[in-house]
């Protein structure tokens, strides 16, 4: 993705320009007021562009971060308003993006098919409370979509068809846990996530399983946890799939149902916010089912880190780390962020070819606020304004009012992610006036891992009360 930064300006600043090393030029006036917020103009020199604009509130430090808009982004049009500028002195920038045919279809490959009695014998013996009705066809499917930034770039993910014909389907979007190596993305292997795919397909759902960016096909680093990136490009993945059964005579009833689990429940919480906000004249959301997802990363997550517990899993605070510092650029360097050794030990295992376990052994058992500098440890717990807190509260995915029907399943027992995430998600969604939320323990006592069949299933019994 190629992008042109246009844009330093304050609210009382002359605008800074800058043109690209071929002699582009974006030129923005500077902020003006306008009827209904902050008015922001430019012009470009160069035709056909698509622009993202990002805010922050200090000039020389911050983050900055893209900002809340009544329509989707990138915008194509030259011009852009804040509607609340919520800072006494926000300064902005405009980042000149290549723009993306967002869900066209670029490949579609037959990878394997199952049939129904091979299912319903693979369900027996793993002690999944299932029945298969249908056989199911397998696909990896490649598509056009927009990196965090808005820019041009492709994603894969696996797309579950049932072996039947003369129907018409729901669709169903599963949301995928972490992953730390690309080749265990849903498409790229029959993973437990693949697998929700093809347990809904042959019940009669059309299974749509995003790998989202920097896994499967996807160029990069994985913006784990990185809120607007994994709604855009799980919005794009449904397109895709769209456009799939559109040109391959599967017919589709306009139901959507969502789901997911651990990252997953972020994804899918992120992902029916984008829905709800940005395109309802396209999908209308059914019911949505997050499933023990780290939805309040800024407080539950962000004090859970900063504790002397002893997680099962502390990669994912690592992992986390090294998504926003790619993402945002938390710090100039590692070492400004982690302490030594960690700063030269941990950024080279993000490689995509790295265990989860293999990366719990390089961080301490417990107490993980010591793997960060001194610095950032007293920032972060002190100052509202600190970059890591402000990246971690961008990617809380609980504070806006959902329409559909939601149930938060969540295991008490779990460990890996905090049931308190769920209890702040339901708490703040009634709050906002949310009138079909609930919030279902499925297992009582069950960790983590041992909830994900209890969580699935069950919403696998809600969906099918609602399915057409």
């Amino acid at each position: 993705m190629k992008s042109l930064v246009a844009l330093l300006a304050g609210l009382c600043l002359a605008p800074v320009f800058a043109p690209s090393a071929a002699a582009r030029e974006l030129r923005v006036s500077a902020p003006a007021p306008a009827a209904n917020g902050l008015a922001l103009q430019w012009t470009d020199s160069a035709p056909n562009q698509a622009y993202t604009v990002q805010g922050r509130a200090r000039l020389h430090d911050g983050l900055w971060l893209t900002l809340d808009s009544p329509e989707p982004w990138p915008i194509t049009q030259r011009q852009w308003t804040d509607p609340v500028p919520s800072d006494p002195a926000r300064f902005y920038r405009v980042i000149g993006v290549e723009p993306a045919d967002r869900g066209r279809l670029l490949s579609s490959t037959l990878t394997t098919n199952f049939s129904a009695t091979l299912l319903n014998l693979y369900f027996l013996i793993n002690h999944i409370p299932l029945t298969a009705q249908y056989g199911v066809n397998c696909y990896r499917i490649v598509y056009e979509t927009i990196d965090p930034l808005g820019g041009r770039t492709v994603a894969s993910g696996g797309l579950y068809l049932p072996q039947s014909s003369g129907k018409s389907w729901p669709l169903f979007s599963f949301s995928h846990g972490t992953i730390t190596e690309t080749n265990e993305a849903p498409s790229a292997s029959l993973t437990l996530d693949a697998l929700a795919g093809v347990a809904f397909a042959t019940a009669g759902y059309v299974g749509v399983v995003a790998d989202l960016l920097g896994l499967g096909a996807s160029p990069g680093f994985h913006p784990y946890l990185e809120a607007r990136s994994e709604a855009t490009a799980s919005v794009d993945m449904l397109r895709a799939a769209r456009n799939y059964c559109a040109n391959n005579g599967i017919s589709l009833n306009g139901q959507l149902f969502l789901a997911g689990y651990s990252q997953g429940g972020h994804t899918e919480m992120a992902l029916h916010r984008e829905l709800e906000r940005y395109h309802t004249n396209e999908f209308t959301v059914t019911a949505s089912a997050p499933m023990a997802g780290p939805y309040d990363l800024s407080g539950v997550e962000l004090n859970d880190l900063l504790s002397a517990r002893c997680p099962p899993n502390p990669y994912y605070a690592a992992y986390v780390l090294a998504s926003y510092q790619s993402v945002y650029g938390l710090a100039p360097a590692w070492s400004d962020l982690l302490a030594p050794p960690y700063d030269v030990t941990i950024p080279p295992l993000f490689n995509g070819n790295t265990s989860g376990s293999m990366i719990n052994a390089a961080l301490p058992a417990c107490g993980f606020a010591s793997v960060l500098t001194p610095a950032t440890r007293a920032s972060v717990t002190n100052d509202p304004g600190s970059p890591l807190y402000l990246a971690l509260r961008a990617n809380d995915v609980y504070r806006w009012r959902p329409v559909a029907p939601v149930r938060l399943f969540h295991c008490s027992g779990d460990q890996d992610v905090l049931p308190a995430n769920s209890q702040v998600a339901y708490t703040n969604f009634l709050a906002r006036g949310a009138t079909d939320v609930q919030l279902v323990d499925p297992s009582p006592g069950a960790n983590h891992g041992d909830c994900v069949i209890p969580s699935v299933s069950a919403a696998k019994a809600w969906f099918d009360s609602l399915k057409r």
